[in-house]
């Protein structure tokens, strides 16, 4: 087996991509394993391994949300038919008759979030092991906690520099004094509420130790992080852990790392030599997990009189739990998304007694473009100015932070393209000027930006004489079409039919991958492909006497002058296997990369009730060289439905006494549904950046999110002249504003 290196310092230029003989990538393909998922055959990680030898945890969790645990009483648990033993976090004896004879040093600790794991029970079944769960006695030592970010954020503190993605505070010039000297100035504060992932799998594993070593069925966004997270939870060797996530049922980030239940059933197969299954419950994801962080961003802009930015900060307060420093970094694309020479972007942390914050889809940018691009609409209506228009004064020539050229920029003509297909030149700026009955019309826009993000990965490829060809690699499908692109990719560059690639993912013991998050998935394990296949092309010309370059790959064949010859007889002598090993370089370096768009969005509000209804929403976005129109196509669907979510109806709801997180199952958490979405459109604009990837491509995924939540309340006061600045917009928000016949009604 070969191996084939490509680091990217400079620009890639022309590549077998963009010849497109095999006429494959970009292509709307459909996924391969939708068939799979639709039938039930793909299997996922609960899904693995059954029969009488496999036992089931269920999770005991913490009923309170700040304290110490006094008392841990198992025995009526244990004593139920079925039940194999109760789990504790650091595996030790269990609580006897007298529970402070022995306790383990875990079950002594300190309670910090309501719903904190506290032990396994293991039974025979699944349903055993829920009813004994719920015979342990957990007794607490109350402790005074602090669940409200807004009593407490007094505390705020400066997180550590380089904690999350992006410093804490990011400063040019001399904002407190442009501010004060403009012309013109904006100063407003928006907040935004907590969110869970809501993925539709729960967090679930199977362990299953044998000979000293583990393999564990998960459900993982990262799989070589996680397996290094997961032996470092057990104290045991990296190289002990077999990771295997072949599919995975949505994650938003929420699997990015290890859960409780990978590392309870971990401990309990090790200790009971046999399979364990633990899959948490809606309402324990809910409580146990992750979130995102909740968010008090101000936001303020001066200009002079023509509307050119002379001064722009973001000052963002957010919460997270003791001990944990990342932040939500929600003025990541206030830092280069329009200029102004002096800049403040800060980021402060209050500690709370709630579940950790971590990554959900588009980690700042989701929340902070909420605030950003709806102060850019305020700005543009005080100022007399379209707010398309606002934005062009204000577009950039280079990163108005650090000076770097932009890889490439397509804003402008993301917002012209959206503007003249959504009819914007129709809105009328007064709010409150179109009326259909009872209805309210009004049109939104915001941007849309995303820093993109490459990452090292590793691919191994496998050329058959058959015309057949592998791609393995532990890169994760987290519904976003992974099997798919690689295998495209594959095919294009060795010139065969798609369906003659067998791509293999998501398995520890394969070359390794960044793994879904970041929306630098399909890029970069795509780049580490791309290599593979590079590397086998020139092992191709090698073996025919020619340069590679004057080679053409196409069904099978390799053609090169006159002579056309079948792979069959290239590959006489066995197959051509080849690793790709891809690395960032330079370009990421000495360009700024970024994905761009424009989100147009039209709504109803009932001068009545003052519901809501998002009546059209259009998407443009460009992300350099699409890799498959269809599933990038399918991803800014699921971000405009989950924009919809975050203006509308998106809120954990927290018991400010105890932390519960109120609203914890999909009941009660409110994300849109088919009636609250309209017929979407998509745009992708046609484009190639060079230097962020040899596939000349960006990321997408979450693009499709940021910014949505900001044209569909920009809409809504455009449509009837209500502004809400605490997210989400629910009715009862805009009720004690909204006109009707001349009047106004009163809250009740």
């Amino acid at each position: 087996m070969d191996t084939f290196n490509l680091k990217m310092n400079e620009p890639v230029g022309e590549t077998r991509l963009d010849a497109g003989v095999q006429n494959v990538i970009g292509k709307g393909i459909d996924r391969f394993e939708g068939p799979l998922k639709v039938t039930g055959r793909a299997r996922y990680a609960y899904e693995n391994m059954t029969g009488p030898e496999v036992a089931y945890g269920f999770v005991v969790t913490a009923g309170t949300g700040a304290g110490r645990i006094k008392r841990v009483d198992t025995m009526a648990a244990l004593a139920k038919a079925g039940v194999l033993d109760v789990i504790y976090e650091d595996d030790g004896p269990r609580a006897s008759a007298d529970p402070n004879d022995n306790m383990p040093a875990a079950i002594k600790g300190e309670v910090v979030h309501y719903g904190q794991p506290i032990c396994l029970v293991v039974a025979t079944s699944f349903e055993i092991a829920r009813d004994a769960a719920r015979l342990v006695e957990v007794e607490f030592e109350p402790v005074e906690g602090v669940y409200d970010l807004e009593a407490e954020k007094e505390n705020a503190y400066e997180p550590p520099k380089g904690s999350g993605a992006m410093p804490s505070t990011v400063k040019r010039g001399n904002f407190d004094k442009a501010f004060a000297e403009a012309e013109v100035q904006f100063d407003v504060t928006y907040t935004t509420p907590s969110q869970s992932h809501s993925a539709m799998e729960p967090h679930s594993a199977v362990a299953d130790w044998k000979d000293g070593e583990l393999t564990l069925y998960g459900c993982y966004q990262l799989v070589s992080t996680n397996v290094s997270q997961l032996a470092k939870a057990l104290g045991i060797s990296a190289s002990k852990v077999h990771m295997v996530n072949r599919y995975i049922g949505g994650g938003f980030g929420g699997k990015l790392g290890i859960g409780p239940e990978s590392v309870f059933a971990s401990m309990a197969s090790r200790k009971l030599g046999r399979p364990v299954k633990v899959m948490l419950t809606r309402q324990q994801v809910y409580q146990a997990t992750s979130r995102r962080s909740d968010t008090i961003q101000r936001v303020r802009l001066a200009t002079d009189k023509a509307g050119r930015i002379q001064a722009i900060a973001h000052d963002t307060i957010t919460s997270n739990s003791r001990g944990d420093e990342f932040f939500e970094p929600a003025g990541i694309s206030t830092v280069f998304l329009y200029a102004g020479e002096n800049r403040q972007v800060t980021h402060r942390k209050v500690n709370l007694n709630l579940l950790l914050s971590s990554s959900m889809r588009a980690p700042g940018e989701a929340v902070g473009m909420l605030a950003l691009e709806n102060a850019m609409d305020e700005m543009a209506e005080q100022l007399g100015l379209d707010p398309i228009e606002f934005r062009k004064r204000n577009e950039p020539e280079v990163d108005p932070q650090d000076g770097l050229p932009f890889s490439s920029r397509m804003l402008v003509e993301c917002m012209d393209e959206g503007a003249r297909r959504f009819g914007w030149a129709k809105r009328s700026a007064k709010p409150g000027t179109r009326r259909e009955g009872e209805w309210l019309i009004g049109m939104g826009m915001a941007a849309a930006s995303r820093k993109n993000m490459l990452q090292q990965a590793s691919a191994r490829v496998t050329l058959l004489g058959s015309g057949h060809a592998s791609v393995e690699t532990d890169m994760t499908d987290i519904g976003t079409g992974t099997y798919t692109i690689l295998q495209q990719i594959a095919a294009e560059m060795l010139g065969l039919p798609h369906e003659n690639v067998e791509v293999s993912l998501g398995d520890s013991r394969l070359p390794q991958a960044p793994g879904s998050g970041g929306s630098w998935g399909a890029n970069s394990s795509g780049s580490a492909v791309y290599t593979a296949c590079e590397g086998i092309v020139e092992a191709l010309a090698k073996k025919l006497g020619v340069k590679a370059e004057d080679m053409t790959l196409k069904d099978g064949t390799v053609i090169s002058g006159n002579r056309q010859t079948p792979l069959s007889q290239v590959l006489s002598d066995g197959p051509i296997v080849m690793t790709g090993n891809f690395k960032p370089g330079k370009t990421s370096q000495n360009t700024h990369q970024a994905s761009y768009g424009a989100h147009f969005c039209e709504v109803g509000v009932n001068a009545v009730t003052g519901e809501v209804r998002v009546r059209r929403l259009l998407t443009v976005g460009s992300a350099g060289r699409i890799l498959n129109e269809k599933t990038a196509t399918s991803q800014c669907y699921g971000g405009q439905i989950f924009g919809i979510g975050t203006a509308l109806t998106e809120e954990l709801v927290v018991d400010v006494r105890n932390g519960l997180l109120v609203n914890h199952d999909l009941a009660e958490y409110h994300v849109p549904v088919n009636a609250d979405v309209p017929q979407l459109e998509v745009v992708l604009m046609p484009e190639r950046d060079h230097a962020a990837s040899p596939l000349a491509g960006k990321g997408i995924g979450e693009l499709a999110i940021c910014g949505v939540g900001a044209a569909v309340t920009n809409a809504i006061y455009n449509a009837c002249g209500v502004r809400v600045r605490d997210y989400p917009m629910t009715l009862d928000k805009i009720l004690a504003g909204l006109p009707t016949n001349g009047h106004r009604i009163a809250a009740e």
